[in-house]
């Protein structure tokens, strides 16, 4: 998403469900900088981390670029 990059990272948890996290990038090189961002919701398969992930990921950048 322009200089972004997001990946959902869904992590199992005990008992079947699963954490969503995000990961959003920027930069290259050693210039290169990673925000990862956890959420205390637990979603009942992976897409469906997956999906969160992403959304809130794409939530984020637009936030912060509107600011810029």
């Amino acid at each position: 998403m322009g200089k972004y990059r997001i990946a959902a990272c869904p992590r199992p948890l005990e008992g079947g469900r699963f954490a969503a996290l995000v990961s959003i990038a920027s930069g290259s090189g050693s210039g290169t900088t990673d925000r990862v961002m956890r959420f205390h919701d637990h979603f009942p398969s992976h897409d469906a981390a997956a999906h969160y992930a992403l959304a809130q990921g794409i939530v984020w950048v637009h936030e912060t670029t509107r600011t810029q």
